[in-house]
């Protein structure tokens, strides 16, 4: 497939998630919040979450609320692609009420489902009624609008990180003033092309299957084209960060351009330049003024 041409979106696409946030509606988000005083500080507290999404099926979360009176911004960390994530970090922890979200089959949401890793990016993906992810996004989504729900959240100043999942959910529920987009870590982009300029997992997992089935490529093509980033990207009505990286790479700023043009909201991009605080000072301060607290760096400049 030709770098200029992205798959097709599936013309029953808004049917297709039209029908996800249905069965969503179906089912009460049932929290269960309970404090954690072991991960709670002087200036935050930490309370370990559950909701139910669809299936239905009961997903965890690290919510973390600053101690004072509110309401606060808040930010939601969608799931990396992986078994385990992290409660948030300190220095969020200190200006936003902060949820970060472990989909259905990750450590603390893995039962009875408990994903394989590598694996999950192949689970059910020749049908798409049938593919793990189409509950993930509805995970995420689930997360969202508990995290709206909160009486300690300002609903004017909620920002949103992560890969493609945060992409899908800030699309699929427009209550974001802001969105980072982890681009080195995208999955869904232009997946059948991106698997063929890399050899790398998690990608490699659908060059996996395909070389062991050749014959199933049209059908795992159709299921990811629900998912692909780039369908999803006009509905977005959060002020967008793109990081990009090296040119050449499937972060680089000319794989990333579809993508910044379909994005319905305001966006902007950043070189990442490779140095870790650099990079993360940088797009800390970005969401920091996009949210109004004090940015957070952590390299520290002397003058």
């Amino acid at each position: 497939m030709a770098e200029d041409a992205p798959a097709t979106r599936p013309p029953d696409f808004e049917a297709y998630w039209t029908r996800v946030d249905d069965e969503l509606a179906r089912y009460p988000a049932a929290p269960a919040q309970d404090y954690n005083p072991l991960r709670s500080t002087a200036f935050a507290a930490s309370f370990d979450l559950r909701l139910t999404s669809i299936g239905p099926y009961r997903i965890f979360g690290f919510l973390s609320v600053p101690e004072g009176s509110g309401p606060f911004p808040a930010l939601l960390v969608t799931p990396r692609y992986g078994s385990v994530n992290n409660p948030p970090h300190d220095d969020d922890r200190r200006r936003y009420v902060v949820l970060t979200l472990m989909h259905r089959g990750q450590r603390l949401a893995d039962r009875p489902f408990a994903a394989a890793f590598p694996g999950l990016l192949t689970e059910g993906i020749e049908d798409p009624n049938a593919y793990v992810y189409r509950g993930i996004i509805a995970d995420c989504v689930r997360g969202a609008e508990f995290l709206h729900s909160l009486p300690e959240v300002d609903r004017d100043r909620i920002g949103i990180t992560g890969d493609d999942l945060a992409i899908m959910t800030a699309a699929r529920r427009p209550i974001f003033a802001a969105l980072h987009v982890q681009t080195a870590s995208l999955l869904f982009y232009r997946l059948m092309e991106a698997r063929a300029r890399t050899s790398s997992y998690p990608i490699e997992e659908i060059n996996d299957l395909l070389r062991a089935h050749p014959e199933r490529e049209p059908a795992v093509a159709r299921t990811v084209s629900y998912l692909d980033p780039l369908h999803h990207a006009p509905r977005v009505r959060a002020s967008v960060l793109l990081p990009a990286g090296d040119p050449g790479a499937l972060d680089g700023p000319e794989w990333l351009h579809p993508l910044a043009d379909a994005l319905g909201g305001q966006t902007e991009t950043y070189g990442v330049t490779h140095e870790g605080g650099t990079d993360h000072d940088w797009i800390d301060a970005w969401m920091a003024r996009h949210l109004g607290v004090d940015l957070r760096p952590r390299v520290w400049r002397i003058d």
